[in-house]
């Protein structure tokens, strides 16, 4: 064997040595963050109750993420405690108006933004077709005006309208509800190039050994 290709196998052999444990720590990082949920800190709750039909099933299982109160938009449904209502447990509940936010229901059923109807495909409707109360408020700031899903029975802001236009405090939400599987985009691409550089090492590995053997 002459030292050139010794020294080609030896050199294969560093590349197989660095690359293999490098593509690993990556792509099984990235698998951890997966499993984890895409590295957010959250917690598992179990839907109590019909307020969130259809979206949401009572014992259906989920996963809320903690959420600051300037992440909050319009749409989410965020798990929030209200001192003093609902038994004191935290609820399930839609954001339809942020602090400063003008939200009103002239017939009970369509719901106007600003000035702007908003489209709800989520909601369940009364099949008889009867419509809840009608209102028209300004949520205060710092806090927001929530409604279920399941408009016909939800017990939500319409049922606290003399209580600060029946918004809740932004500082009471827990957290957000994440759609299950939903994780950084970036995770993926992690998982696959570090599979990638793990089999260029292995195959680096078994050149360099073949390169040492050859006679």
């Amino acid at each position: 064997m002459s030292t050139r290709q010794r020294s080609a196998g030896r050199g294969l052999r560093t590349v197989a040595w660095v690359l293999v444990p490098l593509g690993l720590v990556l792509a099984l990082g990235a698998v951890g963050g997966i499993v984890r949920g895409g590295g957010l800190e959250g917690e598992r709750i179990t839907v109590r109750g019909d307020a969130m039909r259809p979206t949401y099933r009572p014992d259906e299982r989920l996963t809320v993420t903690r959420v600051g109160e300037g992440e909050i938009r319009r749409g989410d449904v965020v798990l929030v405690g209200v001192p003093g209502r609902y038994g004191n447990a935290p609820v399930l509940q839609r954001v339809i108006g942020l602090g400063g936010d003008h939200v009103e229901s002239r017939d009970g059923v369509r719901v106007a933004v600003n000035g702007e109807r908003i489209d709800e495909p989520y909601v369940m409707r009364d099949p008889l077709g009867s419509a809840g109360p009608a209102y028209d408020v300004t949520v205060p700031e710092g806090r927001l005006f929530l409604l279920g899903d399941n408009r016909p029975v939800a017990n939500d802001s319409r049922s606290f309208l003399d209580e600060q236009s029946g918004s809740v405090a932004a500082s009471g939400v827990r957290g957000r509800v994440r759609a299950e599987g939903a994780v950084p985009s970036a995770l993926w691409p992690m998982v696959a190039f570090g599979a990638l550089l793990a089999l260029v090492g292995i195959g680096s590995g078994v050149r360099g050994y073949m390169t040492g053997q050859r006679p």
